[in-house]
């Protein structure tokens, strides 16, 4: 496929859209783990939970695609056998690493230690590697065929799915970040996605939260 692929009678850009969630959020995990003080357990806890809070959502998407998605491209399009068992493949390997990272963290967050970081550091590489594969490849080979294939509603259950994965008390920081991973900061995800009243809490009260979340992910909170 090109560049600017055909697209089909339906809209799967929200695919795209949540993997620069992960692209963003993965890929600063090692800097933030890296800045955080010898024996700060307080900072490694707060770096600890924002790393576990994607790994949850990264899960939740494979999840979907994985019991909802596969089988179906498989029946309706069977000429993409080939890219969805290389999918199939990548997220195994990817699963591998996102085990790591989740059996890494607990000792890291509770010590702050620098040798404990570097089990939760070699696990995010093998994380950020993998979807440096699978993202792309599943950009350029499954979302058009989703687009073509699949009716609206059933693309729009991935996003209902990872909302309801979402883990509890982190609606706000979640949101921020796949605003914050748009290229325009997010202003068209939210007039595509978020209904008006919740467009409004947001600015009166998920804005700060996140905000602040951002801080303390700085060791400034």
């Amino acid at each position: 496929m090109g560049d600017t692929p055909t697209r089909g009678p339906c809209d799967a850009s929200g695919m795209i859209e949540i993997h620069r969630m992960y692209r963003a959020g993965f890929g600063e995990g090692p800097a933030l783990v890296a800045a955080v003080a010898e024996g700060d357990a307080a900072h490694a806890d707060v770096v600890g939970d924002h790393l576990g809070m994607l790994s949850v959502s990264l899960h939740a998407h494979h999840e979907f695609e994985d019991e909802r998605l596969w089988d179906t491209i498989d029946s309706r399009a069977p000429a993409c056998a080939l890219h969805v068992g290389r999918m199939k493949e990548q997220h195994a390997q990817l699963l591998v690493h996102l085990r790591a990272l989740e059996a890494a963290l607990p000792a890291w967050r509770e010590s702050g230690r620098t040798a404990d970081a570097a089990a939760v550091a070699a696990a995010l590489e093998g994380v950020n590697a993998g979807l440096a594969v699978h993202l792309p490849d599943e950009e350029e080979h499954i979302v058009p065929v989703m687009e073509r294939v699949l009716t609206q509603r059933e693309i729009d259950a991935a996003g209902k799915h990872g909302r309801r994965a979402t883990p509890k008390g982190k609606t706000w920081q979640q949101l921020g970040a796949i605003l914050a991973a748009q290229p325009d900061g997010g202003n068209e995800w939210q007039r595509k996605h978020l209904p008006p009243p919740f467009r409004m809490v947001w600015r009166l009260v998920g804005r700060s939260r996140y905000e602040a979340s951002r801080a303390a992910l700085r060791g400034a909170g």
